[in-house]
């Protein structure tokens, strides 16, 4: 009898996924089931549980296209998702079992971005070696720019100035109950206006999400004449901050608006956080640098972390063991 088995995701199992997801190791709350089926009219759903016995043993969120699993399209990172208590040996297997699971099931290769280090709350590289001994290839390799409050560093002399300044042109930061105003009058124009595209999430989904996660997601806003200047939609997990949208009008460097906000977020909410995320500073699956960002987050004290993305063949677990002795 085999040790694991593999289930796909139905409704039944949603508290079960909850519970699992609470306290694992490495996962945050965009793989609750109520946010990764925010928007799942866009995404056919594949997700696994592995049971150990009775017990889940570890998680896979997931989308399926054609032959190709995704973990996940639709959130900003994926991975195996293991328990703290999980031991490397059985959680190979528990890997293994996903692999042959999904290779039965006419699925060709997995498709894994591995949610960043600094995400877990204890130590969980293991998905990354599981992946290695499979062979598989990776396909991204992303620069993040990243605090590590336990080893901080000052703001640069040009962002204290850029503080300053914000302060001489009396503008002020307000943490807001609504997203409506940052989104309509500075998000969704900028993104319009300089990059013709539209915020990967709509108002109507961030307003929903928000109204699901009110501890996780927050609106904050700068001012100046009250009259919005800048903002920034930021995620927070167990162990880091994450602006996941920043923007500021026409003005921002004239007033230093971005260098204030930036200021307050990353001191903010930093009580109970190890890391504060920029997000990435790489482009084109990691092989072209953005200079500009990566000196402006620097300057605020950021240093780098790769996040890698991988293929893998679901085949490969036919051969896929643990040299051991």
């Amino acid at each position: 009898m085999q040790k694991f088995r593999v289930e796909q995701y139905q409704e039944k199992h949603k508290k079960l996924w909850d519970e699992f997801v609470s306290k694992a190791k490495n996962a945050t709350f965009l793989f609750y089931r109520d946010f990764m089926e925010y928007h799942s009219n866009r995404f056919t759903d594949f997700s696994l549980l592995v049971f150990k016995e009775n017990t889940i043993y570890a998680l896979l969120p997931a989308n399926v296209v054609d032959t190709l699993v995704y973990s996940h399209q639709g959130l900003t990172y994926g991975s195996f998702v293991l328990q703290e208590d999980a031991k490397l040996l059985d959680s190979f297997e528990a890997f293994k079992s996903i692999l042959e699971f999904l290779n039965i099931q006419g699925i060709k290769q997995l498709d894994m971005r591995i949610i960043p280090s600094f995400y877990n709350t204890i130590p969980s590289d293991e998905v990354e070696y599981f992946l290695y001994k499979a062979g598989a290839t990776i396909i991204k390799r992303d620069i993040l720019m990243v605090i590590d409050y336990r080893n901080k560093l000052r703001f640069q002399k040009n962002r204290r100035e850029g503080i300053n300044k914000a302060i001489r042109n009396g503008l002020h930061i307000q943490v807001e109950e609504s997203f409506e105003e940052f989104w309509d009058e500075i998000l969704i124009p900028n993104l319009k206006n300089k990059h013709q595209v539209a915020p990967v999430h709509s108002l109507e989904e961030i307003n929903l999400l928000a109204t699901r996660f009110p501890k996780q997601i927050k609106q904050i806003n700068v001012y100046k004449d009250n009259k919005i200047v800048a903002g920034t939609t930021v995620f927070l997990t167990k162990t880091t901050i994450h602006p996941q949208y920043v923007s500021g009008n026409e003005d921002k460097n004239q007033y230093g608006s971005l260098d204030l906000l930036y200021d307050f977020i990353i001191n903010k909410f930093c009580t109970d956080k190890d890391y504060f995320d920029f997000n990435i500073s790489s482009e084109q699956n990691g092989n072209i640098l953005n200079q500009g960002l990566i000196f402006w987050k620097e300057s605020c004290g950021a240093r780098s972390i790769i996040s890698n993305n991988y293929l893998v063949d679901t085949a490969s677990y036919k051969t896929l063991k643990l040299e051991t002795k």
